[in-house]
This record gives C-alpha cells, sequence and structure tokens, in this order.
C-alpha cells in the first residue's frame, strides 16, 4: 500500500506501526530506522512519524547507537497482565488527549447491544457530560452513541432503537426514527458526529470512529457550549492523536 504525501491518518499510522513492530521483533540487537524503511517498503520521511508516536507511547525502545528494540508496553501487554496494563494505557492517553485538547474526552465501545463509556478523563477546566440519563438509554442523542450505531448496519441500528426508544431530552433532539436512521446511513466515517445540546443543554459533543477490525468504538469530547468555538479544532486534534488508542487496541 502506497503511502500519500501527507500527515498519516490514525488508521494508516497504526497499520504501519503493527508492520513497524513485527520487523523490530526480529531484530533482537536492534534495528536502525533506515533499514526499516527498506525491510517495510515505507519512505523514512513518513516513517519517521510512526517511530515518534511508537517511542512516546513506549512500544519502542533505543539500544546504544541508535537502533530499535521492542519496548516496555509491547513486552507488558504480552504478560499475564495485560488487561491492567490496557487499562492503565488508555487511562495514560485519554489524561494526554484532555490536556492537549482542554476539554473531557471518553473512549467508548458497543458491547452486547450497549453503549458503554469505558473510561474518560475529565478535570477542573475539563468538565464531564452530567449523565442526567443513563447512556445506555440515549444513543440517538449522544455524539458516542450516535457514532457507535453509524458503525453498525440497518439491522442493527433498527433492532437497538427498537429496545431503546428515543426520548426527547432537549428541544434540539431528534426522536423519529426514520429521519434517525437516515442520518447514520449518511454519517460519513470521516467525519465527526456531533451533539449540539440534544443530550443535554449547555454542553456540546463530538465523536470519531477509532474502530480496526470487528470491535466498534470511538472517541469522544465534550465542552460547555460557551467553548463551542473550539469543538472543531479540539476535534481535528483528537483525530490526529487517535493512532495510540487504535495502536493499543489492536495489540
Amino acid at each position: 500500500m502506497a503511502l500519500e504525501h501527507r500527515q498519516l491518518g490514525p488508521v494508516y499510522a497504526v497499520q504501519y506501526a503493527l508492520r513497524v513492530l513485527e520487523s523490530v521483533d526480529t531484530h533482537r540487537n536492534g534495528v536502525t530506522a533506515e533499514q526499516l524503511a527498506r525491510e517495510i517498503g515505507v519512505p523514512l520521511g513518513y516513517l519517521t512519524q510512526v517511530l515518534a508516536m511508537l517511542r512516546r507511547e513506549r512500544y519502542l525502545g533505543m539500544v546504544p547507537g541508535g537502533g530499535y528494540v521492542i519496548g516496555e508496553s509491547t513486552v507488558l501487554l504480552g504478560s499475564a497482565a495485560r488487561d491492567g496494563v490496557l487499562a492503565e494505557k488508555l487511562k495514560a492517553i485519554l489524561a494526554d488527549l484532555r490536556d492537549e485538547v482542554g476539554a473531557a474526552v471518553y473512549f467508548s465501545r458497543y458491547d452486547d447491544g450497549e453503549v458503554r463509556i469505558i473510561d474518560f478523563a475529565d478535570g477542573p477546566d475539563a468538565p464531564k457530560v452530567n449523565e442526567w440519563v443513563d447512556f445506555r438509554s440515549a444513543a440517538h442523542a449522544s455524539a458516542v452513541g450516535k457514532c457507535l450505531l453509524a458503525q453498525l448496519d440497518h439491522d442493527g441500528r433498527r433492532e437497538h432503537l427498537s429496545r431503546h426508544r428515543p426520548a426527547r431530552f432537549t428541544s434540539r433532539t431528534e426522536v423519529d426514527d426514520r429521519v434517525l436512521l437516515t442520518k447514520l446511513e449518511r454519517q460519513p466515517a470521516s467525519v465527526p458526529t456531533l451533539d449540539l445540546q440534544e443530550y443535554a443543554v449547555g454542553t456540546v459533543c463530538a465523536a470519531i470512529p477509532v474502530t480496526i477490525g470487528k470491535t466498534v468504538a470511538c472517541l469522544a469530547l465534550s465542552m460547555p457550549v460557551a467553548r463551542a468555538h473550539r469543538l472543531r479544532p479540539a476535534v481535528d486534534t483528537l483525530n490526529e492523536r487517535a493512532a495510540p488508542v487504535l495502536l493499543t487496541m489492536s495489540l
């Protein structure tokens, strides 16, 4: 697969990151970036982005002389403590994203027919959404829920809405099944899903899919409506920084 002449998107970055880790694992004494570029068939300039991300997340380390080796995070993910390591890794990534985008950040999955908030990072200057209605019953109104439903097929969406009938939470909440299904069907994967005071008055949210394989998941952020002018740049940053989350899910 040839790389385009632009910054790597998160899915492409993860695909190449996995290939880098496989290649590095065959070089027990370390391997240079130049040799990796030759083995994987990726221009060195693009590979540098992936290597920087892998080092930052401690999936790669370096030996004296500049060679890359498998790092601490990769070793730990292969251990018996994998689940705990994944949880701590995700928590640290979300905290970094919160600080970078200046908003509460969430990682969510669609598990066993329900919307689940797996973890989130908030703070005094990045308040989380007040969950005044269980998120499992609010997929039609929340950015997280709509992003997850958009990744299902048509039958999956209809089945979910049949179990969780859309209720009106604010004057902006869409409750018509046909309208909801049409919007979800037309939602491009590359465009963030928005909640502009549909779930709660005074709060705006956005979500992006971060799915590899069959897992249906998303990254989202929320902020007070007074900061709505910051929503687009915050989402752009979230999308650019999604690769570590995708990579953690993939290993």
